[in-house]
């Protein structure tokens, strides 16, 4: 699914070059942000125990841009990555802010240039 989304550019409408940026840009955030707040709480397990993420950044990031681009439902973006719907909605709702921070800090021209 991900090199369907990334290759064609109706669907995101954004070039593969700029979806690489994000994925650098916006996944370094996510990454800083999550370890911060694993950090931030107690721990319950041993490091490294507990549930892996069994959808990695770039789909998260991807699955947020269709989202955003075509309205597509948190049910549909489940069947399409194979995980449940409470897990896109959680991906949407930490990647969405993060894309619109990075936005806001682009300057004027870039943050109007689709790629």
């Amino acid at each position: 699914m991900r090199a369907v989304i990334i290759s064609d550019r109706r669907i995101t409408g954004l070039s593969a070059d700029v979806i690489a940026e994000l994925v650098a840009d916006v996944g370094a955030l996510w990454h800083e942000r999550h370890q911060a707040g694993l950090v931030s709480r107690p721990r319950k397990r041993a490091v490294g125990a507990g549930a892996k993420h069994r959808l990695v950044f770039v789909d998260r990031l991807l699955a947020t841009l269709v989202h955003l681009r075509h309205s597509v439902t948190h049910d549909v973006l489940a069947c399409w990555f194979g995980v449940d719907r409470s897990t896109i909605t959680r991906a949407i709702g930490e990647v969405r802010p993060l894309l619109a921070e990075r936005m806001h800090d682009q300057p004027r021209g870039m943050a109007a240039n689709p790629g």
